[in-house]
């Protein structure tokens, strides 16, 4: 505050240059006022576009305080909180399973705050596991073709010189042999790739091949088999297609088998012509699905008969075909659709 006695004494001109600095004083004063509030609001601009590149990543991300507690994280980190509990700070970099999951988690201390990060990597990891496992069922696929066919040789000359009532012997010698020479033909087509080659054939020639394929098949109890097949034509690749059939009529087989309650059992296969697919629809009644997670995992199944790639294999068999493949929501049971082709 102005001394009035001071100011009193003030000539004119004194008052005058006093009263021209304050007024010059007031108007930095404004004018740093109305630079804080733009350097302000360019901050909280900032800090919000930091905020968006933050939310828009898509691993989870931490920023700790120095005494741990959270400083900032986005809404990955969130889905997955208790992630953070595992965490050991003092390393780089490691992976962590959390709830069927891995990620790669990488932390980093700036100043007095530390970041983390976690990428599922969980399909990284699984491709990596499926390749080594696909190079060593490949290799011991191609280890057991050449035994298997000398087996499968010998065992027809068998047939043909046994006593008739030793004969189911060699047949049932004959329909294992028939299932590794299938697990041998699924493992190397699995990890070699599909490449489907069309051709029109009849649904009366699919339905024999199931036919046939139960045939085929050791079981323990009755097995009922209905196929209700339209008398048309498809297009599609028939070896392929009749393999997928072949797997799903002997995932049918094996629940029933593992429904202890029951002695027989009824498999059904029915086509359904719709206007833009092909549709199959395979019904069984033995035990319920165990595990729908895993269904089409490859080398993963909860039967104790099976390799885990029957499934698998068949789902990249459809897709190739532009289908898919669906679980039945009222009934136990499968729904194959294939996209139409035309001949070109």
């Amino acid at each position: 505050m102005i001394d009035k006695t001071l100011l009193d004494n003030l000539n004119d001109k004194d008052k005058e240059s006093l009263k021209w600095t304050l007024e010059n004083l007031i108007s930095q004063t404004y004018s740093v006022e109305s630079e804080y509030k733009k350097l302000n609001l360019s901050y909280q601009n900032l800090q919000g576009f930091l905020n968006q590149i933050v939310e828009a990543l898509p691993n989870a991300l931490w920023v700790l305080n120095e005494d741990e507690s959270i400083y900032l994280q986005n809404s990955e980190a969130k889905k997955v909180s208790n992630l953070i509990k595992r965490i050991d700070l003092q390393n780089s970099s490691s992976e962590i399973e959390y709830k069927r999951k891995i990620y790669l988690v990488k932390t980093k201390q700036i100043d007095n705050k530390t970041i983390i990060s976690a990428t599922d990597i969980t399909e990284q990891k699984r491709g990596e596991r499926l390749a080594s496992m696909g190079q060593i069922a490949a290799h011991l696929s191609h280890e057991i073709r050449n035994p298997i066919g000398a087996i499968s040789l010998l065992s027809s000359t068998l047939m043909q010189k046994v006593k008739p009532d030793n004969k189911q012997i060699v047949k049932e010698i004959q329909k294992s042999i028939y299932r590794v020479e299938r697990i041998i033909k699924s493992t190397l087509l699995f990890t070699k790739g599909v490449e489907i080659s069309k051709e029109i054939f009849s649904l009366d020639e699919l339905k024999e091949q199931i036919k046939e394929a139960k045939n085929y098949y050791s079981t323990t109890k009755e097995i009922k088999l209905n196929i209700e097949f339209a008398k048309k034509d498809i297009y599609a690749d028939f070896d392929l297609l009749s393999m997928v059939m072949q797997n799903f009529l002997y995932n049918a087989i094996d629940a029933i088998e593992e429904e202890d309650e029951k002695e027989s059992g009824v498999v059904t296969f029915i086509y359904q012509d719709e206007k833009t697919d092909d549709i199959f629809i395979i019904k069984d009644s033995g035990a319920k699905i165990k595990n729908k997670n895993i269904l089409f995992e490859p080398f993963q199944t909860t039967k104790t008969k099976g390799h885990g790639l029957g499934l698998a294999l068949s789902l990249e068999i459809i897709k190739a075909h532009g289908g898919k493949i669906s679980l039945l929501k009222d009934e136990k049971g499968f729904k194959i659709s294939i996209k139409k082709w035309k001949k070109i």
